[in-house]
């Protein structure tokens, strides 16, 4: 049997066809902040919340690669804009991402804020090709309102307001946790929530898949904080320390390296036990989600 490895491998290749397929063709007065979009989202990555969507949706049964594949992408295009504007001068002024120059460095600051924006509005633009007419329109149009709400105000954006309003300020580990469940968890909730909804999956279950998701998001920001101390900028494709230099609340600060991990554990093993209640049943997404503890990027 493959390995964890190989198997993220061959899905994360079929992952980027997916994603280029949906990408704008650089062409026209705007070419631009078209390759600036383009060249951030083919920067790379772990691809993990298309992955996680795609995974979730087929654990459910979901087989119609129409109405799944647009989400994937537009997910990733969300994802791909914040790091976008998370390096930009304003906010944590980094210069590599993936191992890359940041679209700030390659593009210039303007291109970088438009590119992000627009692949925000693209996003959207995307996931609507998922809509066919059918009765599955309806699947369609709650997995699109996850889509909307989870990345904004009360989700993701929500979260790093605070988290730069708080930097080089002593904060409450209620308040460090508020931005770490918006901030990552809400994005990786998003992404198994909607693979949920689009397979059909009940009230209950998204309910659930929300509750895993959320411990995922929590132990996979754990390890980032963690990463971010003890790995190189080498390892893990950008400024190691970044944190420290930026005047960030992270875990670790309030835990220590040992006990941040043995709590990223945890969260992993509480996620695992509601997965295994559930009567659908995917051994990959299993497994990965406990490769996402203690990987070294």
């Amino acid at each position: 049997m493959p390995s964890i490895k190989e198997q993220l491998s061959k899905k994360i290749e079929k992952i980027e066809q997916t994603i280029d397929f949906y990408l704008p063709e650089e062409k026209g007065l705007q070419k631009t902040v078209l390759s600036a979009m383009n060249y951030s989202v083919k920067a790379g990555g772990k691809r993990l919340r298309p992955m996680l969507m795609a995974e979730t949706y087929e654990m459910f049964g979901g087989a119609d690669s129409s109405i799944i594949e647009p989400f994937m992408a537009a997910i990733e295009m969300i994802h791909t804009y914040s790091l976008i504007h998370d390096d930009l001068p304003a906010l944590d002024n980094d210069a590599l991402r993936r191992g890359m120059p940041t679209a700030h460095i390659k593009f210039g600051e303007a291109m970088a804020i438009l590119a992000g924006d627009a692949l925000l509005n693209y996003a959207f633009e995307t996931a609507a090709k998922a809509f066919d007419g059918t009765n599955k329109d309806i699947q369609t149009a709650k997995a699109l309102q996850i889509l909307t709400r989870k990345p904004g105000i009360y989700g993701m954006i929500g979260g790093q307001t605070v988290d730069v309003e708080q930097e080089n300020k002593a904060i409450s580990f209620d308040t460090l946790m508020y931005i770490h469940n918006n901030k990552t968890a809400a994005l990786i909730e998003c992404a198994m929530m909607i693979g949920a909804v689009l397979a059909g999956a009940s009230e209950k279950e998204v309910s659930m898949i929300e509750q895993i998701a959320n411990k995922v998001g929590i132990a996979f920001q754990i390890e980032d904080d963690i990463l971010d101390v003890v790995s190189t900028s080498e390892e893990i494709g950008k400024p190691a320390g970044s944190d420290e230099k930026n005047g960030k609340n992270t875990y670790v600060l309030f835990k220590g390296i040992e006990q941040s991990k043995k709590d990223a554990e945890q969260y992993t093993r509480e996620a695992l036990q509601i997965f295994d209640e559930l009567e659908y049943k995917n051994p990959f997404l299993r497994e990965l989600l406990l490769y996402l503890v203690g990987r070294k990027n």
